[in-house]
This record gives C-alpha cells, structure tokens and sequence, in this order.
C-alpha cells in the first residue's frame, strides 16, 4: 500500500521493523522507544533500506506530545503490559495526537494465554521484566466505547496476530 504523503507515529518502535517498512512505503514516520540500544539498531536497520518517505528515529516517551500530530498511530507491542482500564488511558492519550486511527496490539485473554499468565505469576521472578496481562477483545471495546476521552473515536478493525508461540490481538481504534 502507498503511504506517500501519511504521517506516522511508530509508538515504541523496538528494533524499526515497522518503522522502516512504512518509510519505504513513502511514508513519513517518527519512530520512537524508551531504549537507546533498541533506538540505535532500529537506525542500524534504517540506514540500509532505500525509503520513499521520511523516517526518524528518537529516544523518549511514545506520548510526548511536542512530536506534533500524525495520521496514524500505531504501538506494536507497547501496551501489552497494561491492564484494560490502564491501556484504554493510553490510547487516549495516543489519540490525542492523532488524525485518523490508532493501531495496537494487546495481550488477548485466551484459555491457554490465561494458563500460562497464571503460572507465570506463582514462579519466583529473578528479573523484574513486566508480565503480560491478557485482555479480553468485547470487554476492551467496551471501555474504549464508553471511555469519554474517546468520545469521537471507535474501536474498529480486528484481528489476530499469530507466529509459533507468539500471540497479539491487533485493534483499529477509528475517528468517527
């Protein structure tokens, strides 16, 4: 797909992936994480791929709101973290510098999903790395639907985002 003349804000932006494919597309992209080491292998990625748009990189806060406004806004893995309430405050607050959608994926509460955060929460943990909290897709588009810092938005487009045993659930969130 042509994005020539979009401007994309890549929210947590990891290693570039996403970033730099957009760019190639002919969009123009602000691409951003909290990791430096990430920041710098995205740039890495970046500098041998040919783009049609613009693409920058930086290191900070996804909701810093001086990076201006963009079409779209997507967070690949950003808010995985989150509980439902804690998530849908954040995509507000990514809306807030959007034009016409925000994209991101969740944790979707799954049976085996479920399991496997349960156990996960009765081991002993030697590092302190956030676990992930499984949402439910109805009761996500119901908060976002009922959230007045989303009056005039609307959850859309979903689907599930599936490689081995990793597992997402991607959701549009649309301006009405």
């Amino acid at each position: 797909e042509d994005l020539t003349g979009c401007r994309l804000l890549d929210a947590g932006c990891g290693t570039g992936a996403l970033a730099v494919e957009a760019a190639r597309r002919g969009a123009d992209v602000v691409a951003i994480d909290l990791s430096p080491t990430l920041v710098g292998l995205a740039e890495s990625r970046a500098a041998e791929t040919p783009v049609r748009g613009s693409l920058t990189f930086k290191v900070g806060d996804m909701l810093d709101p001086s990076m201006g406004r963009f079409d779209f806004v997507v967070a690949m893995d950003s808010l995985i973290h989150y509980r439902a309430p804690d998530m849908v405050e954040m995509v507000s607050r990514l809306a807030a510098s959007a034009d016409q959608k925000v994209l991101f994926t969740f944790a979707p509460r799954t049976p085996l999903l479920t399991l496997m955060h349960l156990v996960g929460r009765l081991l002993p943990h030697r590092d302190r790395a956030p676990m992930l909290e499984p949402v439910s897709l109805g009761g996500l588009r119901r908060r976002i639907t009922a959230a007045q810092t989303l009056s005039g938005w609307a959850p859309e487009a979903s689907q599930r985002v599936q490689s081995g045993f990793y597992i997402s659930q991607a959701l549009e969130v649309v301006r009405r």
